[in-house]
């Protein structure tokens, strides 16, 4: 698959559009979400071809939207990939429960971000 639409769900103002510069400057075309509600919204409605989705955040965590999204029949095969502080074995393997097909640790660099895109 060849990612072009990402979607990029984050509470933090500075991380989300620090993410979204990274992803633009490589060509992709970048939705923003600043909450886990919103993420399934939007990934209903715009149906990005890959999710870089935080952890920790009002309105609705990561993991919850992470769930709403790969177990709904119109947005399930889009995957998302965690981009969390939260880098622990046991949280890499909840992220992987809750449908979740990779963890990027903060901080990361912009390298990764764009390899990680790429490997989709």
């Amino acid at each position: 698959m060849t990612a072009s639409k990402i979607m990029v769900v984050d509470d933090s103002a500075v991380d989300l559009q620090y993410l979204k510069l990274i992803i633009e400057g490589a060509g992709y075309q970048v939705v923003t979400a600043s909450s886990g509600r919103e993420a399934v919204e939007k990934a209903r409605a715009t149906r990005p071809d890959l999710i870089l989705m935080d952890v920790v955040m009002e309105g609705g965590d990561g993991y919850e939207a992470c769930r709403a999204i790969t177990s709904d029949r119109e947005t399930g095969k889009i995957p998302v990939i965690f981009v969390t502080s939260k880098s622990q074995k046991a949280d890499r393997v909840w992220a992987e429960l809750q449908g979740g097909r990779g963890l990027i640790s903060k901080p990361y660099s912009a390298d990764e971000i764009i390899r990680t895109i790429a490997a989709i």
